[in-house]
């Protein structure tokens, strides 16, 4: 219960951030999860997301993060951030906020997840983040893809079901952002000529594995901390190889030396993986020529030509 008027009053001004129509969706869902009246209390929210809007919601029937966005602009969104995100849970191998609900209201979708209180790693977090990681990908199915397609940033991401691992990476990730690149007017002949060329190539320097259960946006923004211990958040899930989940933790650091060691003790890798991480890099490259622009070509073009 709220203590006191003025605790009300800021309590509905904090509410204000937070539009209507996704509170009384939100208000719905704790209801029929609960069994019972939820008081609203407050709600602080947090920037610096590109895509959607969210925060904190303290409510009568616990913390909530509640995240909301324009449902026609990107439909089926949290619906698939929630498979992804119980999926990765069901694996009991690392940590992942909870799914407490998803659903639309008016012209908002939203997602209801765990909140994890923001701490500072343990001694052991590396460690245990390449411990866990390697459980998760141990974790496989008999084929690369998922039975839904989701999202990778604001970019609908396709996963439809292949045998064949290149197959899969050249048809469902490179070249759909490679033609999306071209259709704006980003990507160039040039470009795609190498992409070409390079597909031509792949057979002789990927390898074969089978299909792992994979984070799929595995940058250190996505990585946090509960209680000591890592925690991974905004998945983007398939199976695939997994040396494109290690790629990713590279293309922009943050991850330690000792992730890498304890992961490959865990679950050796074959040998050359590293060289291979600019060719699974490609993909979120070209994501982000699509989604910011001309700049992150340069990257494209260096990896291209170290290989073609």
């Amino acid at each position: 219960m709220l203590d006191s008027q003025q605790d009300l009053i800021l309590a509905e001004e904090n509410m204000n951030n937070i539009p209507q129509a996704v509170q009384h969706g939100v208000l719905i869902l704790l209801e029929k999860r609960y069994s019972g009246k939820v008081f609203k209390h407050t709600f602080s929210s947090v920037y610096g997301g590109c895509i959607n809007h969210g925060g904190k919601l303290t409510t009568s029937q616990g913390i909530f993060f509640v995240k909301w966005n324009n449902a026609g602009k990107f439909p089926g969104m949290f619906e698939a951030e929630a498979n992804g995100l119980r999926l990765l849970k069901v694996q009991e191998a690392i940590n992942n906020p909870s799914v407490i609900d998803h659903g639309e209201s008016e012209t908002f979708q939203f997602i209801i997840l765990e909140f994890i209180e923001d701490s500072s790693p343990s001694e052991t977090f590396w460690n245990d983040l390449g411990v866990s990681l390697a459980k998760l990908h141990r974790c496989t199915n008999p084929y690369f893809g998922l039975d839904h397609h989701n999202y990778m940033g604001s970019l609908r991401q396709f996963n439809d079901q292949a045998a064949s691992w290149i197959n899969f990476f050249i048809g469902h990730r490179l070249q759909p952002q490679l033609k999306l690149a071209v259709d704006s007017h980003l990507a160039d002949r040039q470009i795609i000529t190498k992409f070409e060329k390079l597909f031509k190539e792949l057979p002789s320097i990927l390898t074969d594995e089978k299909p792992s259960l994979l984070h799929g946006d595995l940058w250190n923004g996505n990585l946090i901390v509960n209680k000591g211990a890592p925690c991974l958040i905004d998945p983007a899930v398939y199976y695939g190889h997994r040396e494109s989940d290690l790629a990713m933790t590279r293309l922009f650091g943050g991850f330690a030396d000792e992730f890498f060691e304890i992961y490959h003790e865990a679950f050796p890798l074959n040998p050359g993986y590293s060289n291979r991480f600019d060719i699974y890099n490609l993909y979120p490259l070209l994501v982000h020529v699509n989604l910011f622009g001309r700049s992150y070509l340069t990257q494209v073009g260096s990896i291209l030509n170290a290989f073609v």
